[in-house]
């Protein structure tokens, strides 16, 4: 145990390290690209030495940067796939941007085979480089020895998501906290970490002391409460700390800016996405000839209705074989092309109508059925709260959820949005959208067994 307190205090510094390394080397590629040739034999007036450290420094600062949004750098935080695919993805929007300064300052399109090559061999790098040292990462920290404290409800497979990351967590034994807090605290010290699941607030909050007096690393699950407390203000004006939830939703000032970034947005995305509209119509025209839109209700801010569009993935009249439900991983009803729509995302491109229209944001909450809904808030009476903003075409559960996370973690993250809202946030989420898109475990569809899922949520909440 105190072999492990010792090597986490270099942990930051060994992340460091990997990012350093990754970062000098793709750069040193990039300069001998640049120097090699852009430079001595395409530009009609090449740069020298300042201006070569100048544009190095400019490509190190783009790749920092998209490195740093998609978590390239996030070395033993995210599993092997995901890391390299997150650097390069990072690489590609660097290169391009790269190419086009190189032809902006040629002015012309200049041959782009070596920023095509360079490429390659930044990707070859990329792998080689994060596979080696995530093994040798995985010897200096190996998974944390883990004991999970139930709560009153399922923890809506915590354990099994946890189990997924076997390389970071190893959960060696389960008990329900009713088991009494002082028979927990005796098990505590034997381990490396504790996972605290939905449990009365009370016993949360004694456990959670007992970890820090010790510290030893906990783990919770948040409450609704929490995420409105973490969010809010801090209020330094008597000696007593207070914290200020000011539960208005977006000022004035945000709600003019959010409609300008709404308009500029949805008009570059129609002139960008018109090809995949073209492709994506006569796709689905030519499947069963029916209609190339679907139009469905959905809610909206302070639960207004409107009528949602999307290309249409499923045979005509669907829900004639069904009612309204999820669709789930192997449903029949999805058409060929809708596959890879739905894969894409790009079924919901149509809303950039409604979002010139104004009944949805770029960025928001994702825009639930009436029905749906109302069936949810049987169970989840808070899932109102996240009408307090637009819905969206992305947003913060979109992106750091899935397609099927829960409702209840959904609204967590819907309401860290529209606590946490700023335009940087909505850029910040608007350049990660296009990962996301290509992530299969983002779009995956919901388990036959997890379509009932909102009906399993207990009245727990409401108690605490």
């Amino acid at each position: 145990m105190e072999d492990r307190t010792t090597r986490e205090r270099y942990k930051r510094l060994v992340k460091l390290a990997f990012g350093a390394v990754m970062l000098l080397g793709l750069c040193l590629l990039y300069a001998a690209v640049w120097i090699g040739y852009y430079n001595e034999h395409i530009l009609q007036s090449p740069f020298y030495r300042r201006g070569n450290w100048v544009m190095i420094l400019i490509y190190g600062i783009l790749l920092a940067f998209f490195m740093n949004t998609y978590g390239g750098f996030k070395i033993g935080y995210l599993k092997n796939g995901n890391l390299i695919y997150s650097q390069i993805i990072s690489v590609l929007f660097t290169n391009v941007l790269t190419y086009l300064q190189i032809a902006v300052i040629d002015r012309r399109f200049v041959n782009p085979i070596y920023i095509m090559l360079m490429t390659l061999g930044e990707i070859l790098f990329i792998v080689v480089w994060t596979l080696l040292f995530q093994m040798a990462y995985r010897q200096l920290f190996p998974p944390r020895k883990m004991i999970f404290i139930q709560g009153d409800r399922r923890d809506y497979h915590l354990m099994d998501k946890m189990n997924s990351r076997e390389d970071k967590y190893e959960i060696c034994k389960i008990l329900s906290y009713k088991e009494g807090i002082d028979k927990i605290k005796g098990l505590i010290k034997d381990y490396d970490a504790v996972l605290i699941g939905d449990m009365p607030s009370h016993e949360r909050n004694l456990l959670l002391k007992y970890c820090f007096s010790l510290g030893i690393r906990s783990y919770s699950v948040p409450k609704i409460s929490d995420v409105l407390l973490r969010s809010s203000d801090e209020l330094n004006l008597f000696d007593t700390p207070l914290l200020l939830s000011r539960n208005i939703g977006l000022t004035v000032e945000q709600q003019w800016v959010k409609r300008l970034e709404d308009v500029v947005f949805s008009v570059l995305m129609l002139i960008l996405f018109s090809p995949v509209f073209l492709i994506a119509a006569v796709g689905i025209k030519c499947t069963d000839g029916g209609p190339v839109f679907y139009k469905q209700k959905r809610l909206t801010k302070d639960g207004k209705i409107f009528e949602i569009y999307k290309f249409r993935t499923m045979i005509q009249n669907a829900e004639a074989l069904g009612g309204a439900q999820l669709a789930a991983e192997d449903d029949k009803r999805i058409l060929p092309i809708g596959r890879i729509l739905r894969r894409l995302r790009l079924d919901e491109l149509p809303q950039i109508y409604n979002i010139l229209k104004g009944d949805m944001s770029l960025v928001g909450p994702r825009p639930e059925r009436p029905e749906l809904a109302a069936e949810i808030e049987k169970e989840i009476p808070e899932f109102p709260f996240r009408l307090k903003v637009k819905a969206g075409l992305t947003g913060y559960a979109q992106v750091y959820g899935k397609y099927n996370t829960t409702f209840y973690d959904k609204l967590k993250l819907d309401l860290t949005y529209i606590r946490k809202y700023s335009i940087l946030l909505d850029f910040k989420l608007i350049i990660m959208t296009p990962k996301i898109m290509f992530m299969k475990e983002s779009t995956e569809g919901v388990k036959a067994e997890e379509q009932k899922g909102y009906k399993e949520l207990s009245e727990y909440e409401k108690k605490n």
